[in-house]
């Protein structure tokens, strides 16, 4: 049997924690998915690559409102694809080639699962390790209805994995769900050509954001997409011509149907775990399949770690990425343990309109009785939404009276991504409504100016307050 003294399930984020530091030790990477993990195969990368397009053929409509004439004349969506994928492809492959030339280095490529807590069994063989990894991320969740892994209807129905490789642009695009995925291939698809139906269980788009941006997203969305909310799906058939249909029932007992030539599940993800035969190691998983993990991410195993999807509940690459340094770092430094820290965790969703947060929402602070102020600027009150012609885009900001810092912001708009970014590092340094505030041209002159605005408007709703 082969013992190492690290094993890393996933090569993901997991593949960034044995760099030249472990050189002197036996070690193991295992994935039996595309080297490389998630995020740059089918994930934020690839995805982030569809939205520029997409923006690009959605700037007709805001052209005009700017007195500029541009036409929208269709997408080559094989040439996107695959300028995409030619870029993302080789890196992977590069990846990992440079794994196997290492010599401390093994790489297995079959599932893994544990015999105990110190033994993976590994396709046909069985290895053995001192501190194992457990970096093995999330999949897309298959929802439990008729149709929906019928082998006769998989090349019509699709997941994040596998939609973005389409041999060519669907007509009719039915998308299951209403949360991040969801938003962003809405956003992709439309604006590439295809009809686009959202079916959502919730009554609105976003749901977990805070609700006044919710509200808006689905407002603003549902001018280019069909929005199908508060039903729940009931299966995936064929009609009596042979064509693909999605059928739903709302809260009144009415059924729906709605034609599909492609059917794109988005309904969330969930963590690998129960993949890896955990209780033979004696690992716990929360109720929701997450591999629990202490402050330094190691779980009640005291050898066994793990880092991203699938412990963490934020599903996040930033996240991982964070997670995987403390992990790295504490395989490295055992009497000298380092913490994560997911206090001020941002998020972004590249749809049309963008989405950015970091902090709590209101509705969360209300829940938990914490005092708080709040204000909402829009963009279209400031220069910069002026230049925009603006319609509906936000900053909203809550603060905490007594401290005066920063509890959340959220943001719907142009440059959302960017715009947040302020706020985080407020958040993150500790710094006062007041003192981010003055802060703000550190960034660009133009672009920060409505967060500016609402800092200052937080800051007199806070002087209120007190």
């Amino acid at each position: 049997m082969e013992h190492y003294d690290i094993v890393v399930i996933g090569s993901g984020s997991g593949n960034t924690i044995l760099d030249e530091e472990f050189a002197d030790r036996r070690a193991a990477i295992i994935d039996s998915g595309i080297f490389g993990g998630t995020c740059l195969n089918v994930g934020c990368i690839p995805t982030k690559m569809f939205v520029l397009p997409a923006d690009c053929a959605t700037s007709p409509s805001q052209a005009a409102r700017l007195g500029v004439n541009l036409q929208f004349r269709g997408a080559r969506f094989a040439s996107i694809r695959d300028r995409i994928f030619s870029r993302i492809d080789p890196i992977s492959e590069a990846g990992l080639s440079y794994r196997h030339k290492l010599e401390n280095i093994d790489v297995y490529t079959d599932e893994a699962t544990f015999v105990d807590a110190h033994t993976l069994q590994v396709g046909d063989k069985q290895i053995a390790a001192d501190q194992i990894v457990l970096a093995a991320g999330s999949r897309p969740r298959v929802p439990d209805v008729l149709g929906i892994d019928d082998p006769s209807l998989a090349e019509s129905i699709h997941t994040s994995d596998t939609i973005m490789r389409l041999a060519e642009l669907p007509q009719r695009l039915v998308i299951l769900g209403g949360g991040f995925i969801a938003a962003e291939f809405a956003h992709i698809f439309s604006g590439l050509g295809s009809q686009v139906t959202v079916i959502n269980r919730s009554g609105r788009m976003l749901r977990h954001e805070d609700r006044e941006i919710s509200e808006r997203f689905t407002e603003q969305i549902g001018r280019r997409v069909r929005l199908r909310m508060s039903e729940g799906l009931v299966g995936i058939d064929r009609d009596p011509g042979g064509h693909l249909v999605v059928l739903t029932v709302d809260g009144d007992g009415v059924d729906y149907d709605y034609p599909a030539d492609i059917v794109l599940n988005a309904t969330g993800r969930v963590p690998n775990g129960d993949r890896l035969n955990l209780p033979a190691a004696g690992v716990d998983v929360d109720d929701d399949g997450f591999v629990v993990v202490d402050e330094h991410q190691r779980t009640n195993v005291a050898h066994i770690w793990a880092l991203g999807d699938v412990c963490s509940h934020w599903e996040l690459k930033h996240v991982a990425n964070h997670e995987a340094r403390v992990v790295r770092h504490n395989l490295l430094h055992p009497d000298d343990l380092v913490s994560s820290d997911h206090r001020f965790v941002p998020h972004a969703v590249f749809s049309n309109p963008q989405v950015a947060a970091v902090g709590a929402t209101e509705q969360q602070l209300l829940q938990s009785d914490i005092p708080y102020a709040s204000y909402l600027q829009e963009y279209a009150d400031v220069a910069y939404g002026w230049a925009l012609e603006d319609e509906g885009h936000c900053v909203k900001l809550l603060g905490d009276p007594q401290t005066r810092t920063l509890l959340g912001a959220h943001i719907i708009g142009p440059q959302a991504s960017t715009l947040i970014q302020t706020c985080i590092q407020g958040m993150s340094t500790g710094q006062t409504v007041d003192d981010m505030a003055r802060g703000q041209y550190w960034i660009h002159p133009a672009l920060p100016e409505v967060v500016e605005n609402a800092l200052l408007g937080l800051g007199r709703e806070m002087d209120a307050r007190g």
